[in-house]
């Protein structure tokens, strides 16, 4: 080969003849559906002596601000040996590498500007030591390694990086002058370079102008990178986020006709054509004609007569040599031997194998057969026995484990056939699996199989009288070949004995077959070309065969080419595969002559890039006197078995020319010479003329077989007696594909007769030539443009594979996400392969792949070498891989996502508009345009005045004491000895209980020691630090008697200060706290070394521990003036991380308890269980005031000892027997995740929960259906009423809006539809709709409450059922929030705010919650029908993408469905991009399973596109006690990259 160019092999470096034999071995292996596609060149594009294209020089000198030399030893090495003119020939396909080559070299880039994706080291072994990062660094050369640190480097290295322009944005930028870049001073992160780079990105999408607001741009002054407030500049998470930012800043080609506008119903509408598309002009098709079936006198009436014939007449005459691994002959088996083992066979199998009344088979049974390739002999004896036998063979592969990829397919072939035996060698059956017993294990999927060894030591020599019936051909089935769909379902066609006859005759006559010829096959034997001329055709011509089975290809890739040679074989029976192996090994071969070939039949002819594998070969061998007219493409389907076939041509005559088509027409299903761009052209090669006695037509692939035009690509459709006859046993799908009578324009049939669909694309060139330019199948349809999945995969091959792909193997399929199919390429990594060199690869093959196609890709992965899925002959099963992805089943080790770039059908964003609705036409009475106002309320807060009536319930006197101090004093003179409190610990054991009185005396003591030691005045705030317990509610009554404000704070946690003290702190300086009251424990803690070390130690207010006090009593008690008074101080922390304390007044806190008292029924005779933390909000009040106030006994649980003993609670309400008892979903899951499987262990050890009447969830959020309704039904076995769950609902103004109590109905569930609400509209839907999302009633409203639902825009309020914002007005809202800035504005914006029209008196707060109020059919105490409010979620907590309103939780609650490793997930937007965050619970191997799957259902569900995809360890995202998600703690710990993750990928 390389003579050709005069460069001698043996002068090259060593090092490069050891890289081009690896070459050989990397394509010995490649799929065989990849045939040629190996040839491409692989031209190292990064190299800078190898001339790209005219006009650009390959070796930019070195731009000014790169950052120091870029020539490391490794490069230096490879310009050594890399001259220019030494492009290797076996790789010829020059067509298509120079389209690659000058597509790329338009993106001529030194290094990719993508981000690379940041992978954590232990999740992937495969790379060696050496090329490991630590986290947190990119393995770059080393030269670069200095510059990493600094913020610039990704922006200068992008920019240094050249341009990286597609082929349409580099067309369009072709009249106009481009700017040149300005040279600057070096630590200027160049503007107008960046510009430039921005300016022909290669990736587009529109990505809204709201960028601009979170990030200041680069300007002229030289300001560096402005990035979110709190993160730091040089976080490496923060630059990439910028850089994928850039790649996606402009559009790169205009606005495609497939934007969708959005007519807020239905999400998408159909794409108006585009006018310029191309469309077929020809006149309408002409079906054409085969050459007549000519008449031979002497050709058997059936196959099985002509074996017998040759048995009986030519004995001697070899039919077969199969060869051994090393490709020497192993035995040749001759007609006679052939004809009497086949007998043999044939009167075992029906005579033999079950008793005379009742044998096995009977003649038309289905048989498999299961014969491994280097096996020909059984199997040739096994077909022709079972064709004697009268009984139908089906040849499938040989099964090699239980989990064979597709051996459930093949399961579904046999089932559909009603195949019950199988027949194999005794080799072959001891190579399969058994089970312990030594049986054959049931194949997944497979019907039971006997299977029957056919050896002749097995077999049985006929009785003298057995004679075979051998009746003439006819309709009757006579073998059955599989064949595997699109989607992976695998059938069976059946042949009939005429076709098999008339097709044998057929072949015979096209191929010119003569008596005694020899002929090489090197396909496999059990179906396709390698069947029908190596084992029928052969036969019916006593041929000699010899079989090259595929292990020998594996092991000497000459060896086919050194068997013609030595048998002086006149046909040989090959693929691409084969000419390429052979090419690549022939160098050792100086003696091989290939004259005596008449016919080279290239079976994957068909195969638009075969072209360049002929050439390639021809070229080789044409010294070797090969001739050129006796290669003979032809194409086949497993439907119409032969369909057309490149007869030889005359010596000397000129060979038959070819198509140079127009990528950009067969995209859209038309033929046009290709005449501009020659990088987008495919070269095709004609299969020759249709078969004699065909009739072939070309009808539109998709909806009704209407006829095409002369210029149109469409599906070949065949008549013929030689084709299959159906699919066995599957008359719908028989029907669709063998019974198609084509139709004219008109939509009329054009004749009677039916032709079969061949699944091959194509058209009819001149002289009525057949050319084949892909499969439908192969066919992947992206916005109504047909992309050839075999056209990818050569251009994925020609982008320099050699340094990454693992021998060639690429597999190329669609996926249908959001109402279009998407491309994925999965190519296997080398082992050796580097991080940077695979990115590089990948962002390479978007560029190329965009340039020539003209289309993007969705999803490219690479996955470790050897682990797709494989077919029998070594190919890559499409199916299961495909399967394998959408499973999350693949594990790639590198992926690359371009949802951005490819997703081009999104709807419009939305346009808010503008909102001015006057009160008039709003507002009549109670009704808003036509609906009632969505307004609620709870029942009154009566008054109970009856001085009897208190003293038999034991209630203490409301009209007397406002002030929770009093009730405790009054509780402990009149009932001293009533316990309050029981705390229980991990065991469920009582630690410390508090009577009235007890509780009054500690409390006493509390107020006697701040009195003396705090120095403080009335009214000033002190902290409360104490674990859950009693101390904290001794402490809390202690500062009212004193006079002082208590504010509760959760302690730091020991093991985690550096976490929890700040929070700590800052309470404590924001509350401007006078004193701490605390443990002496605590105490230690916050004076400790390792404290200090996270905040200022030496500023502590005064600490005053309370553990051992002594005896005293303060001198008075005090009693505020007025009720309106500060009682307490809430300070709690938003999910959205804001830290807000409200005001909450004496006047509030005891109409709180009084509401709560109504709504749950509570007296003093009652229990109660709280699980909860008790440091703000309603789980505070219910564990430290309401006790108190309605003198209930309250059994307090800590949350945190669940952790130690998860039955805790549970077992509690048990043995207490609790009919209401309180929790958070914290540890509603804890119990759901941890005891869900422990139901029957609970059941005997006798725990029972019938007795739980209600069982209500304190939480600021939607209620989290799910988990509800799975804590009711695991547990309704051990007694749970499936009525008593519900939840409460509060908020930052007011801690209890709604409480399920004991009057009202139970809550309802509405289904909403998703997309309305996104548009802040509520539209209910059926249960069960699509995009729908269940959403339940928060629970009855309390006392006292009104509830209004407004527009947070116009302050207006709603009618029943829209969605806004909840307003509240009620006698226990806060009085305000506690701020240090007086921000009175926020005050009365959210504490004191009125309607804009309707009811303009009443003072509202409001919540920040979205909401809706629905009036149903229940009724409510009051015999009224009842109101129900339902929560959707916070405002301060939802995302504005794309002009719509989403609520974190839906994304959230889709992406945990999308695999089964998701534990948990969290979202959240950074300068515009959304960020997922998932928690995986399997190995690290599946994590980058992961990015795909939460990319689909996101775009699916939500119509949006995933910016980046963090996958990280359980545990990560942070929750509350309350057990919500601090997203905006989790968004901080991102960008100061703080999370350590296992992956993060920046989606395109």
């Amino acid at each position: 080969v390389m003579a050709d160019r005069s460069v001698d092999l043996s002068a090259l470096p060593k090092e490069v003849r050891d890289q081009l034999s690896e070459l050989d071995l990397e394509l010995s292996e490649g799929p065989s559906q990849l045939t040629a596609h190996t040839c491409f060149c692989s031209v190292d594009l990064s190299l800078p002596d190898v001339q790209l294209s005219p006009g650009h020089s390959a070796d930019p000198s070195p731009s000014p601000e790169a950052p120091g030399p870029s020539t490391s030893s490794a490069s230096r090495h490879h310009r050594a040996h890399r001259s220019g003119g030494a492009r290797d020939d076996r790789y010829r396909s020059d067509i298509h590498t120079e389209a690659v080559q000058a597509a790329l070299a338009k993106h001529k880039e030194e290094k990719m500007a993508l981000p690379m994706p940041t992978k954590r080291r232990s999740a992937f072994v495969q790379s060696p030591i050496e090329t490991c990062t630590p986290p947190g660094k990119l393995d770059f050369s080393h030269s670069m390694a200095q510059s990493l640190q600094s913020p610039d480097y990704w922006i200068n290295r992008s920019v240094q990086s050249s341009s990286t322009s597609s082929s349409a944005s580099s067309t369009l930028s072709h009249g106009e002058p481009k700017t040149q870049p300005q040279p600057q001073p070096q630590p200027q992160p160049a503007v107008s370079l960046l510009a430039d780079v921005l300016a022909h990105t290669q990736l587009h999408v529109w990505v809204c102008a709201c960028v601009i607001c979170l990030f200041s741009y680069v300007c002229d002054s030289g300001c560096c990178l402005g990035v979110c407030p709190g993160v730091p500049v040089n976080s490496r998470v923060s630059t990439k986020i910028q850089q994928l930012l850039n790649t996606l800043k402009r559009p790169k080609r205009p606005p495609l006709s497939e934007f969708f506008l959005d007519d807020s119903e239905e999400i998408v509408e159909v794409p108006q054509p585009d006018p310029n598309t191309p469309k077929p002009e020809g006149r309408q098709i002409i079906p054409v004609k085969g050459e007549p079936l000519g008449v031979v006198s002497n050709w058997p009436p059936a196959l099985q007569a002509a074996l017998a014939r040759w048995g009986a007449t030519q004995a001697k005459s070899p039919a077969l040599t199969a060869l051994d691994v090393t490709g020497k002959p192993l035995y040749t088996l001759t007609y006679g031997k052939l004809w009497s083992r086949s007998l043999k066979l044939a009167y075992t199998l029906l005579n033999k194998l079950g008793t005379k009344t009742e044998p096995v088979l009977q003649p038309g049974d289905r048989v498999a057969l299961v014969y491994p390739n280097s096996d020909p002999g059984m199997f040739w004896v096994a077909f022709y026995g079972c064709l004697l036998a009268e009984v139908i063979p089906v040849p499938i592969e040989v099964p090699l484990s239980r989990q064979d990829a597709g051996s459930l397919q093949i399961g579904f072939l046999l089932g559909s056939c009603g195949v019950s035996l199988a027949l194999t060698s005794e080799l072959c059956l001891k190579g399969l699996p058994k089970t312990p017993s030594g049986e054959i294990i049931q194949f997944k999927g497979w019907p039971r199989m006997k299977w029957v060894v056919t050896d002749t030591k097995y077999l049985t020599k006929p009785s003298k009288d057995w004679q075979p019936h051998i009746p003439t051909a006819n309709t009757d089935t006579a073998y059955i070949e599989y064949k595997a769909s699109k989607e992976g379902t695998v059938m069976g066609v059946a042949v009939s004995k005429t076709s098999m006859l008339t097709h044998c005759q057929a072949l015979t006559q096209a191929c010119n077959y003569c008596e005694g010829e020899t002929l090489v096959n090197v396909l496999d034997c059990k179906k396709d070309m390698g069947m029908w001329h190596g084992v029928l055709t052969s036969v019916m011509n006593r041929i000699h065969t010899i079989t090259v089975p595929y292990a020998v290809m594996k092991a000497c890739p000459m060896s086919w080419v050194q068997r013609v040679h030595i048998h002086k074989a006149r046909v040989a029976l090959v693929k691409c595969r084969d000419l390429h192996w052979a090419m690549m090994a022939h160098k050792d071969q100086r003696d091989t002559n290939l004259s005596s070939i008449r016919m080279l039949i290239v079976a994957d002819g068909a195969n638009p890039w075969s072209v360049s594998s002929c050439d390639a070969f021809l070229n080789v061998f044409q010294s070797h006197g090969l001739k050129p007219e006796v290669i003979c493409p032809c194409a086949t389907s497993p439907e119409a078995l032969t369909v057309a076939i490149r007869r030889p041509g005359a010596r000397g005559a000129p060979l038959p020319a070819r198509a140079i088509l127009s990528m950009g027409g067969l995209s859209h299903g038309v033929i046009r010479v290709n005449t501009e761009d020659k990088n987008s052209a495919l070269t095709v090669q004609d299969v020759g003329h249709i078969m004699p006695g065909a009739l072939m037509c070309i009808v539109k692939p998709d909806g009704p077989p209407q006829l095409c035009k002369t210029d149109e690509i469409g599906e070949i459709v065949i008549n013929s007696r030689a084709g299959g006859t159906m699919y066995y046993g599957l008359s719908g799908v028989t029907k669709n594909t063998f019974e198609v009578i084509p139709v004219n324009q008109a939509g009329a049939p054009i004749g009677e007769i039916p032709f079969s669909r061949t699944g091959l694309l194509g058209f009819v060139g001149p002289g009525s030539l057949v050319f084949v330019v892909g499969k439908i199948e192969g066919l992947l349809m992206v916005s109504g443009r047909r992309h050839n999945a075999d056209d990818l995969v050569a251009t994925a091959l020609a982008v320099e594979p050699v340094k990454t792909v693992y021998r060639g193997r690429i597999a190329v399929f669609s996926v249908t996400v959001f109402y279009d199919e998407r491309i994925v390429i999965v190519a296997e990594q080398r082992p050796d392969a580097s991080e940077e060199d695979s990115f590089q690869w990948m962002s390479r093959v978007l560029q190329a792949i965009d340039s020539i196609h003209q289309v993007g890709l969705y999803c490219l992965a690479l996955v470790p070498a050897n682990t797709l899925p494989k077919t029998p002959l070594g190919g890559i099963h499409i199916c299961e891989t495909k399967q394998n992805f959408l499973e999350g089943n693949l594990h790639p080790c590198n992926i690359l996502l371009c949802p951005h770039t490819c997703v081009t059908n999104m709807p419009k964003p939305r346009q808010k508009q503008p909102v001015d609705v006057g009160p008039a036409s709003m507002l009549v009475g109670n009704l808003v345009a036509g609906k009632r106002i969505a307004q609620a309320t709870g029942r009154e807060l009566g008054v109970v005045e009856d001085q009897d009536l208190i003293r038999k319930l034991c209630m203490w006197p409301t009209m007397m004491h406002q002030f929770l101090s009093e009730a405790l004093q009054w509780r402990a003179q009149t009932d001293p000895d009533h316990v309050l409190y029981v705390l229980l610990n991990a065991k469920g054991v009582a630690v410390c209980t508090a009577t009235c009185a007890q509780l009054h005396k500690r409390a006493e003591k509390i107020t006697a020691t701040l009195m003396e030691r705090g120095g403080l005045n009335t009214g000033d705030n002190v902290v409360l630090l104490y674990p859950p317990g009693i101390d904290l509610i001794a402490a809390f009554y202690g500062c009212l008697y004193a006079g002082v404000i208590p504010v509760t704070v959760r302690p730091p946690h020991p093991q985690n200060l550096a976490a929890t003290l700040p929070t700590v702190r800052m309470i404590i300086d924001v509350s401007k706290a006078a004193c701490i009251l605390t443990t002496q424990p605590l105490m230690r803690i916050l004076r400790s070394r390792e404290a200090a070390a996270s905040v200022n130690i030496k500023t502590w207010p005064t600490i005053i521990d309370t553990d051992d006090l002594p005896r005293k009593r303060p001198p008075h008690i005090y009693k505020p003036p007025t009720a309106e008074m500060l009682a307490y101080l809430d300070f709690s922390v938003s999910t959205t991380g804001m830290l807000t304390g409200v005001k909450m007044s004496h006047a509030a806190v005891s109409t709180l308890c009084r509401s709560i008292k109504l709504q749950c029924e509570l007296y003093s005779s009652r229990q109660i269980a709280i699980c909860l933390d008790p440091y703000c909000g309603l789980g505070f009040v219910l564990w430290c005031l309401s006790s108190v106030y309605s003198g209930h006994q309250s059994i307090l649980i800590p949350p945190l000892e669940l952790e130690s003993s998860l039955p805790l609670w549970l077992s509690t309400l048990s043995q207490y027997k609790i009919r209401d008892t309180f929790c958070s979903y914290s540890v509603m899951e804890l119990c759901t995740k941890g005891l869900g499987t422990q139901t029957e262990m609970l059941k005997a050890r006798g725990l029972n929960l019938s007795c739980v009447r209600s069982c209500v969830v304190i939480a600021e959020e939607r209620p989290r259906l799910a988990l509800t309704q799975s804590f009711s039904k695991l547990f309704k076995d051990l007694g749970l009423s499936p009525r008593a769950v519900s939840t409460a609902f509060g908020s930052r103004v007011n801690l209890a809006i709604c409480l399920q109590g004991t009057a009202g109905p139970d809550p309802s569930t509405v289904y909403v539809d998703m997309k309305s609400l996104r548009h802040d509209r509520v539209r209910l839907v059926e249960r069960g709709a699509p995009q729908s999302i269940p959403l339940m009633e928060s629970g009855t409203i309390l006392p006292g409450v009104r509830v209004i639902i407004v527009n947070p825009e116009t302050r207006g309020p709603l009618g029943d059922s829209h969605l806004g914002e909840i307003w509240v007005n009620s006698p226990h809202s806060a009085s305000g929030y506690y701020t240090i800035y007086g921000e009175e504005s926020l005050q009365a914006d959210h504490f004191n705010t009125r309607l804009s029209f309707g009811e303009p008196h009443t003072l509202w707060a409001r919540t920040g919650y979205l909401g809706f109020i629905k009036r149903t059919e229940l009724l409510d105490a009051s015999g009224d029908r009842h109101d129900a409010l339902f929560v959707v979620g916070s405002l301060d907590e939802t995302l504005e993408l794309r002009g719509l309103r989403y609520h974190p939780i839906d994304i959230e609650t889709s992406v945990s469905r999308a695999h089964r490793c998701i534990a948990e997930s969290a979202v959240f937007t950074w300068t515009n991009l959304l960020v997922v965050v998932a928690e995986l619970s399997g190995s690290e191997q599946e994590a980058l399973d992961l990015v795909p799957l939460v990319t689909n259902v996101v775009l699916e569900e939500h119509h949006l596109i995933v910016g980046v995809v963090v996958i990280v360890d359980p545990g990560v995202i942070p929750i509350n006690s309350r057990g919500e998600k601090q997203r905006m703690h989790l968004r901080d710990s991102f960008l100061a990259d703080q999370l350590d993750p296992i992956y993060v990928a920046y989606n395109m």
